[in-house]
């Protein structure tokens, strides 16, 4: 079986082109015209096919599709990506006669969120609106947070403190999962004919104290809950930053990362159920595991 790759070169792309080739999938990686070599090498290295397809070349979505069983995307970046570029994607597909597509959503439920409260999320269910109108079988992989991120663009846990924040209630469940799952999952999905419009998934489900419980584990020394404030404080704080800081033609400013949680400690974007049992030989990363794999060497921390 083959299944087209969009967006092969990013990260959860090249993921998920990893974890296709593991389960003897042909994976054609589509890119963009003109893509550094040193990006694209990776893909050659997996044995993957790799196809430019982009603005400007007529067609080439539709024979970059051909012959795919399913069409995943891995496009990450703002209305010129996600709804532009993967309309294009979609329409391509559906003229070569491709039966599945797997769209960029991978994320918290954004069909319980309220317009207008999340840029990032407001694109994928303006996209959402163009797959379900298209002649083809569509299927939604939502896997919250990438775990990743409580280190990253969404500090949660800060380590120097040992503080972990929360807003809200400090007992409201967020879903996490890490993108080596999430891709797993997903090629899994992609090879699966018979999967539904909507799947979801989280390799761990926890509360800010949870968070608080694994990080003490992981680290070896105590942290702490730290209310950061109510959810309506943290809708001003979104609001002032968007004044200060617009983020003009960023895809993740400081004040996305802001709406991302508060939509996660409100509650409504919970994952459930979950289909994590779907494929029962996948093993999921927990978070306390997580940390405990990116904890600094003791002594250092």
């Amino acid at each position: 079986m083959t299944v087209a790759v969009a967006g092969a070169t990013g990260d959860l792309g090249l993921r998920i082109v990893r974890a296709l080739r593991r389960e003897g999938a042909a994976v054609t990686a589509l890119v963009r015209p003109g893509t550094d070599q040193a990006r694209v090498a990776p893909l050659h290295a997996l044995g993957a096919r790799v196809v430019e397809a982009g603005p400007g070349r007529p067609g080439n979505w539709q024979v970059a599709c051909t012959g795919a069983a399913c069409v995943v995307s891995a496009f990450n970046g703002l209305s010129g990506t996600v709804i532009d570029a993967q309309t294009a994607l979609l329409e391509g597909a559906v003229r070569a006669g491709v039966p599945r597509f797997i769209p960029s959503d991978f994320s918290i439920d954004y069909a319980k969120t309220a317009p207008g409260g999340n840029r990032n999320l407001d694109l994928r269910r303006a996209f959402r609106d163009r797959l379900d109108a298209a002649s083809i079988q569509a299927t939604s992989v939502l896997s919250g947070a990438f775990m990743e991120l409580l280190d990253g663009q969404a500090p949660l846990i800060l380590h120097r403190p040992r503080r972990v924040l929360s807003w809200g209630s400090a007992d409201q469940i967020l879903d996490f999962t890490t993108k080596d799952d999430t891709a797993a999952f997903t090629a899994r999905a992609a090879l699966d004919p018979g999967t539904p419009r909507w799947l979801r998934i989280a390799g761990d489900s926890v509360s800010a104290r949870d968070l608080a419980e694994a990080a003490s584990a992981a680290r070896g020394t105590r942290y702490r809950v730290l209310r950061a404030g109510s959810l309506g404080s943290l809708g001003l704080m979104i609001r002032v930053a968007r004044t200060l800081a617009p983020g003009r033609g960023a895809v993740f400013p400081p004040w996305q990362g802001m709406q991302y949680l508060r939509d996660m400690f409100e509650g409504r974007a919970r994952l459930t159920p979950l289909d994590n049992d779907r494929y029962p030989d996948l093993r999921w990363t927990k978070v306390r595991t997580f940390l405990s794999e990116t904890a600094e060497p003791r002594g250092r921390a």
